[in-house]
């Protein structure tokens, strides 16, 4: 990819925790950063402190609530319309599992599992609307903050209407986003564009893990080494199709390895966001 301070940089769910210090760092070292997130308040105040702290006023904020498909393409249709390049595409914004063994299922705007909807199908079809552009400006990247928690999708019941649990709710969305970036990095072979997955770190000491755990094992510098790493780190230029902990390379759960889950799960997400008409054929 080109120098960092030429790069033209979006991270999704960038007002708070991870997605706010990965914004921090990439802004330090000179970018143009493109934040998203839902609460248009908190959003501007993270501009302004970031611009602080960093004297970077190349920071620019973009609203939309991920439990809206159609907020995702206005999201898409504004980035496209503001710029000519998207040198890096970092997916990070998401719901977490909720309380511990909380068991009542929310549905998204469009009706849709809330998490499976918001973790998977928005930054999926995000992606797709902002993939001419990424593929214009290649060398460039594509990054998914998945997690180590992982569940296999079950295909008989995806939005997870029978026994609802919300850390499966979490985990089955996860690991489509690792899905997701394999079938991508295929997809995008020998384009310029690489697109990879990982899982920053354990346990953060975020909100989100808060609620869930009522306690963290690492830090939110960790997570955020690991995953500008993969943003802008030229050791990692020409990587992909890979899974990460951290900043070492793993082995996802085994599902993310079976094509014809992958396959299964491409046609299910063009489906529900609107790509493909349902019962169109697809390769």
């Amino acid at each position: 990819m080109r120098s960092v301070d030429e790069a033209v940089i979006l991270v999704t769910g960038a007002t708070d925790g991870l997605g706010k210090a990965t914004v921090r760092d990439l802004a330090a070292a000179g970018a143009t950063v493109l934040l998203h997130g839902r609460d248009r308040e908190r959003g501007d105040a993270a501009v302004r402190e970031i611009r602080e702290e960093t004297g970077n006023d190349r920071l620019q904020y973009y609203l939309a609530d991920f439990s809206s498909l159609e907020e995702v393409h206005w999201l898409a249709d504004e980035i496209t319309a503001d710029h000519d390049r998207l040198d890096v595409l970092v997916n990070n914004a998401g719901i977490g599992a909720g309380r511990r063994g909380e068991t009542e299922r929310s549905l998204s705007q469009d009706g849709y599992e809330l998490r499976f909807a918001v973790n998977y199908l928005a930054p999926f079809l995000l992606t797709r609307l902002l993939l001419p552009l990424v593929h214009r400006s290649a060398p460039s990247r594509i990054v998914n903050v998945a997690s180590a928690g992982q569940s296999p999708i079950s295909f008989d019941d995806v939005m997870l209407e029978r026994g609802y649990d919300g850390m499966r709710a979490y985990t089955q969305s996860k690991l489509g986003l690792v899905m997701f970036v394999f079938d991508l990095a295929e997809e995008l072979e020998d384009t310029g564009v690489t697109a990879n997955s990982l899982h920053p770190a354990s346990l953060m000491d975020t909100k989100m893990v808060f609620e869930t755990f009522g306690s963290a094992s690492s830090s939110v510098r960790e997570g955020t080494d690991a995953t500008v790493r993969l943003a802008i780190s030229p050791e990692l230029e020409g990587v992909t199709g890979r899974y990460f902990d951290g900043q070492r390379e793993a082995r996802a759960d085994e599902q993310a390895y079976d094509p014809g889950a992958r396959v299964r799960l491409r046609r299910l997400s063009e489906e529900l966001t609107g790509l493909r008409a349902p019962g169109a054929n697809s390769s």
